[in-house]
């Protein structure tokens, strides 16, 4: 039996409500699910609800995309406290720097001759956070491409057309969030932009000293070559190992959550995450 510790609702950028993706995961057999949204944790009492009638373990989370210098990185955050105050408005900042750059992709796409307007955004988007992927949506139900990947590769990322920046936080400055919040920060896919994990060491080294206190080992992506200088780096650095699917719905085709075919997540690392906020107190 697996857990699943990074998976994503419709609070952002995922296709499933949080009780659906709950019962993908009793379906699946995974005895403990994080619900890890990008930079938002509204979605947390709705998994916990249907957890607690569905019989899996939810664990709360969240995932903040930051910044190593000019490099994104994404940071998880376990059992941080949803109503802290300063994590709180830290989030609020970071959902209206994301709708400020939506409005200006919008006017981006309208110059190119592709109107999309705000309503119609909100309507893909549904609830919760909205951004580049409900987008990329739209854009594939015009027919103006055929995958959300062509929008990104086309219009969406950085260097196309209707590219727009926006505020993030540094890595250290979330990993103090979470940490304040009484989280655990953990850096997530660390080879997904480094991928033979050249700038990881340094990266440790300053994150780990400013509160950072796991590393996501299991990952789809991540090779037998990766998990190896990844279990190493930890053991150097005193570091937990979690995992998970990633998992985002339809918007990304043939995945899935953990288990069966997919990345396994052994469930004693959950134990150990909670053994690690026991001895913090």
């Amino acid at each position: 039996m697996s857990i699943d510790l990074h998976t994503h609702s419709n609070f952002s950028d995922g296709t499933m409500t949080p009780t659906e993706l709950v019962a993908l995961a009793r379906s699946k057999k995974i005895s403990a699910l994080a619900l890890t949204d990008h930079d938002t944790m509204a979605g947390t009492e709705e998994a916990i609800l249907a957890g607690t009638e569905m019989g899996v373990e939810i664990i709360p989370g969240l995932e903040i995309s930051v910044l190593y210098g000019q490099v994104e990185y994404h940071i998880l955050g376990y059992w941080a406290d949803p109503h802290n105050s300063v994590l709180a408005a830290a989030l609020a900042r970071l959902q209206g720097a994301r709708d400020a750059r939506n409005a200006k992709i919008l006017e981006k796409l309208n110059e190119l001759g592709i109107p999309v307007t705000a309503e119609e955004l909100q309507l893909v988007s549904e609830q919760g956070q909205t951004g580049r992927p409900h987008i990329a949506r739209i854009l594939v139900q015009r027919g103006v491409v055929r995958t959300m990947s062509q929008a990104f590769e086309q219009f969406l990322r950085k260097g196309t057309a209707a590219y727009v920046s926006r505020f993030a936080y540094s890595a250290a400055e979330a990993v103090a969030l979470i940490r304040q919040a009484g989280g655990l920060a953990v850096l997530a896919h660390p080879a997904q932009n480094d991928l033979e994990l050249i700038r990881l060491p340094a990266v440790l080294a300053d994150l780990v000293p400013a509160g950072l206190e796991g590393i996501e080992l299991y990952y789809p992506t991540h090779s037998h070559k990766v998990k190896k200088k990844l279990r190493a780096l930890a053991g150097e650095h005193d570091l937990l190992l979690t995992g998970g699917s990633d998992y985002h719905g339809e918007v990304r085709p043939g995945t899935t959550l953990a288990g069966g075919g997919n990345v396994f997540v052994p469930p004693e690392l959950l134990d150990k995450m909670k053994e690690r906020l026991r001895l913090r107190g």
